[in-house]
């Protein structure tokens, strides 16, 4: 039963979620199997209901017509589900046709409690049935019938997973899988306070996958969060006292140390940054609350004084708290990335690898220039302005990720043997480790997350020292290799046939082989012709034939009129 279901859910819409689309499918299969098998529910004029009974299971295609007609319900009802998010009165046609599934799920199981059918079939059927039901009481928030059901669910898949080999177990374990969010909320709701910090270890567990079991877990979690936020009332930030009347402020703001600490504990990159824009998205979407919040009025005393105490309003104060942790949040996913992109570059000096593109210091200095970008955000905003340790901890901030960002452009100029630029920059690099060391102080607790200085300090002496030696021994080198460009000197294979160098080029899409367009040449302009005999050339006088021809004019025309001849 399982692996039926698993097929055409994965072939039919449910690898994207499409509900719909899985629904189509299973009403045009039952099309098919009611027309294959004769088992046609009357005429076009008249209904005939016919039921299939132990009597006629000669055909295992009898026992798939109820299970796709559980199907069609079920995915109708997930389909509703979805749309019940902005439509709340759908949530009653989801119920009716969570209940329908449910009933063609026992007429299911009753039916392979024949002889005729094998045993696993028939667990499978009766694990089936503890599903759907564990949805509907799920839906209908009866938590322990819905637990009873589901690790009624849960125990059948196990023991199936243990007596079967193991290409057909991971059918079985990926369904406990899907199972357990939703008994560890049903234990959090029955009154298990531990069961949210399992939510989140399964959350961890996932890892970067995306689909439906990772969906499940985020609308598990943050229902939990819902339930707990209506305890919370106020925040504490920087010595002021702020209350939370935004229900998703509340959910977000209790979340947070959860979220933090499973970034923390993840095991990957890949991990980490989906979390990361996970915590993203939920401040996004949490500012956004804030600031529709906020009334034109409002807006208008954002930088007011509010009880001659130098304060902005409690609602502008909670928008610059979510926005410190959602820039904060960026500079540490940046500096996440900024780390993994620099292990690369160490493992690419000792080993080049072949086939995909390598890390280049030009990406490190694009993550650093967004980073000081958000750290210039974090001053600007309201109600800090006047608070002297949180400037001076964000200027130390600063200093620290401008001297990373200055080794390495450094770096990048030693690339392209550009030895006295990359010498500068690595002075620049000392100055700004320097002005932090003297300027820590009091702020060290602050300084603790960020990159140790001391370290860039080493490591840039070391590479100064590797720097001069590189630059007097590239000085020094009389017998230096000519490059391609040099050996040819921008001339087109047409003028070098006589000179042998390599050029890759000529086997590049951008090959050189003649001057194109050609240019410009001299050639003999053609001679221009003066007739100078024709100035002594005399012509044959013609004044005899002009007076004949003057006298047969207007004359001759009157004596033609007249009739008079000459």
């Amino acid at each position: 039963v399982l692996q039926i279901v698993k097929e055409s859910q994965q072939q039919h819409g449910l690898r994207h979620g499409d509900f719909q689309r899985y629904r189509g499918y299973c009403s045009r299969r039952l099309r098919r199997l009611r027309k294959t098998l004769n088992f046609k529910m009357g005429n076009r004029h008249k209904f005939t209901g016919k039921k299939v009974t132990e009597e006629i299971l000669s055909d295992n295609r009898y026992l798939l017509l109820i299970l796709m007609d559980a199907e069609r319900a079920w995915s109708y009802a997930m389909q509703l589900k979805q749309e019940a998010n902005t439509e709340p009165r759908k949530r009653f046609h989801l119920l009716s046709r969570l209940r329908k599934a449910v009933k063609h799920a026992e007429e299911l199981e009753r039916l392979c409690e024949s002889n005729r059918v094998d045993a696993k079939t028939k667990l499978e059927a009766q694990a089936y049935m503890a599903y759907l039901t564990g949805m509907l009481r799920f839906e209908h928030q009866e938590w322990k019938a819905a637990m009873e059901a589901f690790n009624k669910c849960k125990t059948i898949y196990e023991k199936l997973a243990n007596a079967f080999t193991e290409e057909q177990a991971v059918l079985y374990n990926q369904r406990v899988e899907e199972i357990s969010p939703n008994i560890r909320y049903c234990a959090y709701n029955i009154g298990d306070q531990s069961a949210m910090n399992e939510l989140m270890q399964m959350r961890l567990r996932s890892g970067g996958t995306e689909g439906l079991l990772a969906e499940k877990l985020e609308a598990l979690i943050t229902q939990t969060r819902a339930k707990q936020a209506a305890t919370m009332s106020e925040v504490e930030w920087r010595g002021r006292t702020v209350p939370v009347k935004i229900d998703k402020v509340r959910i977000f703001l209790l979340g947070l140390a959860d979220n933090e600490a499973a970034i923390a504990q993840a095991e990957n990159e890949e991990t980490k940054e989906r979390l990361f824009e996970s915590l993203l998205s939920e401040c996004r979407d949490a500012i956004q609350a804030v600031r529709e919040d906020l009334k034109p009025d409002q807006k208008q005393r954002e930088h007011a004084l509010e009880n001659d105490s130098g304060k902005v309003s409690n609602i502008q104060y909670l928008h610059s708290y979510l926005t410190y942790i959602k820039l904060s949040t960026a500079i540490k996913r940046n500096e996440s990335m900024a780390k993994s992109l620099q292990k690369a570059l160490l493992q690419q000096q000792r080993s080049e690898e072949d086939g995909k593109r390598a890390p280049r210091p030009q990406d490190l200095i694009r993550l650093y220039d967004i980073i000081l970008q958000n750290l210039v955000e974090l001053t600007q905003l309201p109600g800090l302005e006047e608070d002297k340790n949180f400037q001076k901890e964000i200027g130390l901030k600063t200093l620290v990720y401008k001297a990373y960002r200055c080794f390495f452009i450094a770096q990048s100029y030693v690339l392209v043997k550009k030895w006295s630029e990359a010498l500068v920059l690595y002075e620049r690099v000392l100055k700004y480790a320097h002005e932090v060391q003297s300027g820590a102080g009091a702020h060290t607790n602050s300084l603790k997350e960020l990159p140790d200085v001391q370290d860039l300090i080493t490591q840039v002496n070391a590479e100064k020292y590797s720097l001069q030696a590189s630059a007097i021994l590239d000085s020094n080198d009389p017998h230096e290799t000519e490059s391609p460009s040099q050996v040819k000197d921008g001339k087109p294979l047409s003028e070098r046939f006589e000179t042998f160098c390599l050029d890759p080029s000529l086997v590049s899409k951008q090959v050189s082989l003649v001057h194109f367009p050609p240019g410009f040449q001299p050639i003999p302009c053609k001679p221009l012709f003066f007739d100078l005999a024709l100035n002594h050339v005399a012509f044959p006088p013609l004044e005899d034939k002009v007076e004949q021809k003057a006298k047969s004019g207007l004359t001759g025309y009157i004596k033609g009129i007249f009739g008079f001849k000459s």
